[in-house]
């Protein structure tokens, strides 16, 4: 369905440069963006495709106004209005409801009218389900679990014993959340498994990705805040804490009882041993190993880039150098 650009712009708050009579059905690359689309600009970078832009509207910084051929919907953060345009011109699809063949719903669970159980599905005792709740085929909520509205569970996703979840929040195929923590103590014959016994709360708005895994507490919770974002593959350890809208890129590992402040960005494939602290608004680059509490805000960085073999053995043969120096 087309909507015209005085209606998005006063729908989103932006300020239009250009007819509000044209019409845009949708958004594409700035690059390949033909009539009819909506396309973005971040930056003077990006200037020579925005030069050759066919697009019907372009929503960029009011400094590149002056450089865009066509209409222009001007905002003091692009990136974020061009999301919030593209879920609004491409809605996700809106949550049926009923039960599909093959779920199974255990006869005290409480399951929203409004909420969608899919095939093969399977809800344990005490389970609450909130309002247009969409559970994927072949998901598992299992007993005691609680899902606020709205809350989207893809395919393959698994909700454990007693885990508690906010309202909106999404889970791609394949997260698992409330698993055990991995706690064993050494013994002389060789390792005891240390009961977990606490569990996992998420906030609203929680996003986590693909095969991402959050275990439950010790004693005390998992805890993640509000708006946290979760990539693919991440591992959160028992008893961690998260803070509300930090963000986690792919590959990362969390060790357990690490405690992450709010609006932090942590790249892809870090590494966090335990027991430490990082504080609000702390930004790590990608492949860092974090072996210490970081005080917030400040941008941290570890490991170094991948360089040609030869030049990378002669680096570690003077690192090794060094320390023997050192010693004698």
């Amino acid at each position: 369905m087309a909507i015209t650009l005085g209606e998005l712009a006063v729908r989103f708050g932006l300020e239009l440069a250009g007819d509000p009579g044209e019409a845009i059905d949708g958004v594409a690359p700035l690059g390949a963006a033909g009539p009819g689309k909506l396309a973005f600009c971040t930056g003077p970078r990006y200037r020579k495709q925005l030069a050759a832009t066919r697009a019907t509207a372009v929503v960029l910084p009011r400094e590149l106004a002056a450089d865009c051929p066509v209409a222009a919907l001007i905002s003091e953060n692009p990136y974020a209005s061009f999301a919030r345009l593209a879920a609004g011109l491409h809605p996700p699809a809106p949550v049926k409801s009923g039960v599909a063949a093959g779920a199974q719903i255990a006869e005290s669970a409480t399951v929203a009218e409004s909420a969608w159980i899919g095939p093969c599905a399977i809800i344990g005792a005490g389970v609450v389900i909130g309002e247009r709740c969409s559970i994927g085929p072949n998901c598992v909520v299992e007993d005691g679990a609680r899902l606020g509205d709205d809350c989207r569970l893809q395919a393959g996703v698994t909700i454990c014993h007693d885990v508690a979840i906010g309202a909106r929040c999404v889970f791609k195929p394949g997260a698992v959340i409330g698993s055990d923590g991995f706690g064993f103590a050494p013994d002389v014959d060789g390792y005891v498994k240390v009961p977990q016994l606490g569990s996992v709360r998420l906030g609203n708005d929680v996003d986590v990705g693909a095969n991402t895994t959050i275990d439950r507490g010790t004693m005390e919770d998992t805890v993640i805040g509000d708006g946290v974002k979760l990539d693919n593959q991440v591992q959160v350890g028992h008893n961690c804490r998260i803070g509300a809208h930090t963000v986690v890129a792919g590959c990362v590992g969390i060790s357990g009882s690490s405690i992450i402040g709010s609006r932090c960005m942590i790249g892809g494939a870090v590494g966090i041993v335990g027991h430490l602290e990082i504080g609000d608004g702390v930004i790590v680059t990608g492949f860092s190993m974090v072996t210490q509490s970081l005080p917030g805000p400040g941008i941290y960085s570890s490991g170094l880039p991948a360089i040609e073999s030869a030049t990378w053995r002669r680096t570690v043969a003077r690192l090794h150098r060094l320390a023997r120096e050192k010693k004698s």
